[in-house]
């Protein structure tokens, strides 16, 4: 056995919610190998204690930017539609992909250390943004998004050939530990035509699919004026469905949209802290889990957030569903788990603490005051911890992070070169 946690609280993530307050959890060769009450036979290379600690599967970042760290408190207190055309497209015309390098390892350091083991992210520069997943340890999924006009012909598409790079360089790198999504960055950011093409793509090369979604009550509105159909519905006349979905936001989803996205098994992604600071609402998630839909959970970028934090995530959506309908701790850690997994099609690898999936697994400090005393892990995950409360993330039994220290990404390095990226803007 590689690694042993022993003395530690581990929260399963199971069908059952299953909480084990004294566990042992074993690692070999980036596998659990060992779950249980009592100590498993042989011996470790590696024992970790826990005590007074939780041990939970890591988190999965369903809908991010990396890169977008860059503009962290660029353009602040603005409406999505004023913040994206007049601040945030004009800033993103000045990146390069050294730069978009750079925010992206920027990003990661922020994800390992609060306990992200998997992000789901839409930008350009990919094979940039990829080459610094690849170094990190991280899981991803990652996608080159389409836009374009009524005038856009898929052979003279920039946007298609990048994505054909990327998927060629990198779609299941490492076993898998990197995907390639297609992707379409929205109805409003596009027309049929691309819908249409990047759909085909997804279809040809066995991709999934991550897409924007009714953030904002004028997109919506929009689109129902443009087509006579919502974006939802718009996106599904043209083929979009056919392949598995991530949509992000979904705030302003109608109850037929929502049994759309029911029917063809998408994922929608709840991103509460940016939805709410860009006033754009908050997505209905309780309606839409009636409807059957998986709910997700992601920070969207982090010129929007302004943090890559998820605890802060699982926190405002618990605290937000209270005024919806009741949604349980357990819940509001289940998006951030097992949904988000099974938003990138990594359900058969990560998201829960069982033997036989990836040690995609993070360690969080309980002997905290803001964390003492202890009745419910869970629910103290939920309502009480932080990001900084994680003392190690491990991805496939590699430890990328712990106890301050970063295993895989040059800290003094990384925040040198940011510094200096920043002044372009």
């Amino acid at each position: 056995m590689d690694t042993l946690f022993k003395n530690v609280c581990a929260v399963l993530m199971d069908d059952a919610d299953t909480v084990l307050k004294s566990a042992y959890v074993g690692v070999e060769a980036g596998r659990i190998t060992y779950v249980g009450e009592t100590p498993p036979d042989g011996t470790a290379q590696s024992v970790i204690d826990g005590t007074r600690k939780v041990l939970m599967p890591g988190i999965v970042n369903a809908h991010t930017h990396l890169p977008m760290t860059l503009l962290r408190g660029f353009a602040d207190d603005l409406d999505l539609q004023t913040w994206l055309f007049e601040h945030i497209f004009p800033a993103e015309a000045k990146l390069t992909g050294e730069i978009a390098h750079t925010g992206t390892l920027l990003a990661l350091m922020e994800c390992i250390a609060s306990g992200t083991v998997s992000v789901t992210d839409m930008y350009f520069f990919t094979t940039d943004i990829a080459r610094a997943v690849a170094g990190s340890g991280i899981k991803a999924n990652l996608c080159r998004p389409f836009m374009g006009g009524s005038d856009y012909v898929p052979a003279d598409d920039t946007r298609m050939r990048e994505a054909l790079e990327l998927i060629g360089q990198y779609h299941g790198y490492d076993n898998g530990r990197i995907r390639i999504d297609a992707s379409v960055h929205a109805e409003y950011t596009s027309c049929p035509a691309v819908w249409e093409a990047a759909a085909a793509l997804a279809r040809d090369k066995g991709l999934r699919m991550h897409v924007h979604i009714s953030e904002t009550a004028r997109e919506h509105n929009e689109c129902v004026a443009k087509y006579g159909l919502t974006p939802t519905a718009a996106l599904d006349r043209s083929g979009l469905f056919t392949v598995p979905v991530t949509a992000a936001h979904c705030v302003h989803v109608t109850d037929g949209d929502m049994d759309v996205l029911a029917a063809r098994g998408a994922t929608a992604v709840h991103n509460p802290v940016s939805n709410l600071k860009l006033n754009s609402g908050a997505a209905r998630v309780r309606a839409l889990r009636d409807k059957g839909v998986n709910v997700a959970l992601g920070t969207d970028g982090a010129a929007s957030n302004n943090s890559l934090d998820m605890f802060e995530e699982i926190k405002t959506a618990a605290i937000l569903a209270a005024g919806e309908a009741p949604l349980t701790a357990a819940g509001a850690l289940r998006m951030a788990t097992r949904n988000g997994a099974a938003a990138q099609g990594r359900s058969g690898e990560t998201g829960r603490i069982a033997e036989g999936l990836d040690a995609d697994l993070i360690l969080v400090d309980f002997d905290r005051p803001h964390l003492t005393p202890l009745y419910s892990a869970v629910s103290s995950l939920v309502y009480s911890a932080r990001g900084s409360d994680v003392v190690m993330t491990m991805a496939r039994g590699k430890v990328l992070y712990q106890n301050g220290e970063y295993l895989t990404i040059d800290r003094e390095k990384v925040l040198h070169e940011a510094r200096k990226a920043a002044c372009i803007f």
